[in-house]
C-alpha cells in the first residue's frame, strides 16, 4: 500500500513520522513536484492539478479539512483532475466541533453582553453601563447543520437563546427550530440577531452573505462568519455596518488569505477578525481517523465522510 502526502506550511516530518505508525503496513513519501509514481492514497491540503494527473489506481483522496472547496474549484475549472474512481474523503469532526463550538459561543456571549461596545468605552476612557440585550429575542440562526454546524446549534441552544438552524435538507436537532431549502430561507433568516455562517462552499452558497440577506435579519445584526471568505460580498458587508442594519461582525475567513493589509475591514472599527483559527485541524485526532478509514477501505468496508462531487460536501 503506497501513500503520497502532501501539505502547504505544516511540518510535513511530524504528519509522516505518526502516520508511519499509525499505517506500518504503507509506504509513505511526501509528493514533489514531477513524482508520478503509483499511488493507492493521497492525504492533501490544497494540492496542486499536478499531483492527480496520470493516477488511475488512486482508490481515495483524503482531505485534510472538513471542506474540500480547493479540490472541487479545481476539478470545476479543469474536469478530470480527480481521477474518476478515487473517492474523496473529508475530515470528520477531529476536535474541530470543540474549537468551533467555543468560538461561536464566545461570539454569541460578546455581543448579547456588548462586550465588544465595552471594550470601545474602555478606548475612550468612559465609565458607562449599556444595557445587556433580552436574551429571549436575542435569536440565533446557524447557516448550515453538518457536523460542525449540528453542534454549535446544541452548544448554543444550553445558553437559553432561541436557536435556528438552515440547512439543504431537512434535520431534527432538539431544542433548534430548523429551515431546510430555498423556500424556507427568508422565513429562517426574519428577525435572526446573530447569524453565523458554517455553510459548505459551493457555487450555490457563494456570495450568500449579501445586501440582500443581511437586509432580512433584525435591525442592527451580528455576523460572524467561520466557513469560507467567498460566501461573503465585502462590499455589501461594509454597506451594512455604515447603515447600522448590521452592527458588528467577526469574520475568520476572507476571500484572500493573509487579508491585505489595505483591506477597509482592518480600519473598520466593529469589525473584528481573526487568521482563520475557529477551528484548526488536529494531528493526532486526524491521523487516527484517516488510518481507520484506510484500513477499513483496504478491508472493502464501507467508511463515512465521502464527498459527493456534485453537491460539494
Amino acid at each position: 500500500m503506497k501513500i503520497i502526502f502532501h501539505e502547504t506550511g505544516a511540518d510535513v516530518s511530524l504528519w509522516l513520522d505518526e502516520l508511519s505508525r499509525a499505517l506500518p503496513e504503507a509506504e509513505l513519501r511526501e509528493w514533489q513536484p514531477g513524482d508520478t509514481a503509483p499511488a493507492d492514497y493521497a492525504i492533501v491540503w490544497r494540492a496542486p492539478r499536478e499531483l492527480f494527473a496520470n493516477r488511475p489506481d488512486l482508490k481515495a483522496v483524503f482531505n485534510l479539512g472538513a471542506g474540500v472547496d480547493a479540490i472541487l474549484d479545481v476539478e470545476r475549472r479543469e474536469p478530470g483532475t480527480l481521477p474518476p474512481n478515487a473517492k474523496l474523503v473529508r475530515l470528520e469532526d477531529t476536535g474541530m466541533a470543540q474549537q468551533m463550538v467555543e468560538y461561536a459561543t464566545h461570539a454569541v456571549l460578546r455581543y448579547m453582553r456588548r462586550f465588544d461596545e465595552y471594550d470601545l468605552l474602555q478606548g475612550e476612557g468612559r465609565w458607562e453601563k449599556l444595557k445587556a440585550h433580552r436574551r429571549e429575542s436575542f435569536t440565533v440562526g446557524v447557516l448550515g447543520l453538518g457536523v460542525l454546524g449540528t453542534e454549535v446549534a446544541r452548544a448554543l441552544d444550553r445558553l437559553r437563546v432561541p436557536v435556528r438552524g438552515f440547512s439543504r435538507s431537512e434535520k431534527r436537532i432538539e431544542g433548534v427550530e430548523t429551515y431546510a431549502g430555498e423556500a424556507q430561507f427568508d422565513a429562517f433568516l426574519d428577525g435572526v440577531k446573530v447569524l453565523i455562517n458554517l455553510l459548505p462552499h459551493t457555487p450555490d452558497t457563494e456570495g450568500i452573505l449579501n445586501r440582500t440577506t443581511f437586509a432580512k435579519l433584525a435591525r442592527g445584526a451580528y455576523l460572524v462568519n467561520l466557513a469560507r471568505g467567498a460566501h461573503l460580498v465585502d462590499e455589501d458587508l461594509l454597506l451594512a455596518l455604515e447603515s447600522g442594519q448590521i452592527a458588528a461582525a467577526t469574520l475568520d475567513v476572507f476571500h484572500t488569505e493573509p487579508l491585505a493589509r489595505d483591506h477597509p475591514f482592518w480600519r473598520t472599527p466593529r469589525v473584528t477578525i481573526t487568521p482563520h483559527i475557529s477551528a484548526e485541524t488536529l494531528r493526532e485526532e486526524s491521523i487516527v481517523q484517516i488510518a481507520w478509514k484506510v484500513k477499513a477501505l483496504e478491508r472493502g468496508e464501507p467508511i463515512s465522510g465521502i464527498v459527493d462531487l456534485e453537491r460539494g460536501y
